[in-house]
């Protein structure tokens, strides 16, 4: 366990490190400790570098994304586990088998559809993307933690006059708060964190995410370390805090589908 700590906490302090260095100290010794500790080279990223624009995007489209996946993912999750239709197991199937195929499997298409419809370079478009990604995972981890509510609750809810939107709007929703805070953390961290589809989604440099600018970074100032290693502080700072806050959340939410009853 010491080992798996070290192995994850010293890149986190390597870079850490690096972003405190003038660019004449990394070329000189890498490896040294900086010899003072400022922050110019965070400033300098955030400055120069239009950060401060691509956090407000992954922020918009983060929290479009979130808010997205989480109605539909608990309205679809309480369908699967409490209500009764035609077709219910083999529509769980495919949301499960969608689970299975990777991203790199559907871009081509991906990216067809969304230049046919308008939505190449639009935030909607990449909060569509984010949704039609994540869904399966959040209908999976929604539907498991509504299964465990017994059906009498929602059978007593029936009994008493109220429609399946009011059972899920009174009743599944003020229940299932935990596993949506769960769910909303993760999804959140899968959006933020993201490059590829957005890479694909933004073509325009003033509609990139935090991660797609940080990474331009990595080309536009090839030669600065220093000043890369600041921008990925900057966007590595919101991860860490709500790794660091929420973090019985997060460890709830991995493991929600992973018992039942």
């Amino acid at each position: 366990m010491f080992g798996l700590a070290l192995a994850t906490i010293y890149p986190m302090l390597f870079t850490l490190n690096v972003a405190m260095k003038s660019r004449r100290e990394y070329v000189l010794d890498r490896f040294s400790l900086a010899d003072q500790v400022t922050a110019a080279n965070i400033a300098e990223a955030w400055n120069s570098s239009g950060l401060g624009r691509y956090t407000v995007n992954s922020v918009v489209v983060t929290a479009g994304a979130v808010a997205l996946l989480l109605l539909l993912g608990s309205m679809a999750g309480f369908a699967f586990s409490q209500l009764t239709f035609r077709g219910r197991r083999w529509l769980f199937l495919v949301c499960l088998g969608a689970l299975m195929i990777p991203f790199q499997v559907i871009m081509v298409p991906f990216f067809r559809v969304l230049g046919q419809t308008g939505l190449l370079d639009t935030h909607f478009g990449l909060i569509l993307a984010y949704t039609g990604q994540f869904l399966p995972f959040t209908i999976f981890l929604m539907t498991s933690f509504y299964s465990r509510i017994p059906a009498e609750v929602v059978e007593a809810a029936r009994v008493d006059g109220s429609t399946t939107l009011g059972v899920y709007r009174r009743i599944m929703l003020p229940l299932g708060l935990p596993a949506l805070l769960s769910v909303g953390i993760l999804n959140a961290l899968f959006c933020w964190n993201d490059v590829l589809i957005s890479l694909l989604v933004m073509q325009s440099e003033h509609n990139r995410t935090l991660m797609v600018g940080v990474t331009a970074l990595r080309g536009q100032y090839s030669d600065n370390i220093p000043l890369f290693a600041g921008g990925v502080l900057v966007a590595a700072l919101p991860v860490i805090a709500i790794y660091l806050f929420f973090q019985r959340q997060i460890t709830d939410g991995v493991t929600a589908g992973a018992t039942k009853g």
